[in-house]
């Protein structure tokens, strides 16, 4: 009997141990998954790459925090420009329609700022040189530059997207100070959820006259905020969703 009440008593203990050692390793996962950087980073985190980037001409405090499975939520305080991007780099040899479909499903909350900021999906083509924006929410202003053009309308996703076109001479690119072309898609109605059929933008922007045949340097979900001399923007982020697909399979499955 005691020898019963004895072996009892240890298969409890070790039970007790088992969940002690579960919790712990449970809680140093969810550590794992939350990383915060406070200045210039590019790196891959979860399967996803990303980019912490602020302007050269300086900003005040910002602060990206990456939540995994491609989330993450922003800070900012009189930057002069920072961008906040999560979604996939690519090599620079494949077309958009030589990788394939593009399309992004997300959710953000907590995005009230002061001043210029807009969340949009973003990205880069090189050969030639043109940078991309389709944009779902904005603060007080969506701003899209000086000497913009507006270039026509597309219905995608349930809601009319103005398309425009803008010039940037002789400013910051990814391949250093270059004149390049700026393409638009601004959505009418902001909203906080939703899906993006992004190769359909590309497609809308072919048929007005831009040239999509650059091949890829990136596509991101990306969280714009934009200060300038006077640095009056401030506001947060959160992106609770961020799922970015390729022909129909999500890009941290890939590799």
């Amino acid at each position: 009997m005691v020898n019963k009440k004895f072996r009892h008593g240890i298969l409890i203990m070790l039970l007790l141990a088992i969940i002690v050692i579960g919790c712990a390793n449970s809680a140093a996962a969810n550590r794992e998954r939350t990383v915060t950087y406070r200045s210039n980073r590019i790196s891959r985190y979860n399967g996803y790459d990303f980019e912490f980037w602020g302007d050269s001409r300086g900003f005040a405090k910002g602060s990206m925090t990456l939540t995994g499975n491609g989330s993450f939520s922003c800070e900012w305080e009189r930057p002069y420009k920072l961008l906040f991007r999560m979604g996939r780099k690519y090599n620079e040899t494949q077309t958009h329609s030589q990788i394939g479909t593009f399309a992004l499903e997300y959710g953000i909350s907590d995005f009230d700022p002061e001043g210029t900021a807009f969340i949009s999906v973003y990205g880069w083509t090189v050969n030639p040189l043109a940078e991309f924006f389709i944009v779902e929410n904005w603060g007080s202003n969506d701003d899209k530059g000086s000497g913009t053009m507006h270039k026509g309308t597309a219905t995608i996703d349930g809601d009319i997207y103005d398309i425009y076109e803008n010039t940037r001479t002789n400013q910051l690119s990814i391949k250093g100070v270059r004149t390049f072309p700026q393409y638009w898609s601004v959505r009418r109605t902001r909203r906080s959820e939703g899906t993006v059929s992004i190769s359909e933008h590309f497609a809308a922007w072919e048929d007005v006259g831009f040239n999509m045949n650059g091949k890829m340097y990136e596509v991101s979900f990306c969280v714009e905020a934009f200060g300038g001399q006077s640095r009056d923007a401030s506001g947060s982020a959160n992106i609770y969703k961020n799922k970015l697909t390729v022909n129909g399979v999500e890009i941290n499955a890939k590799r």
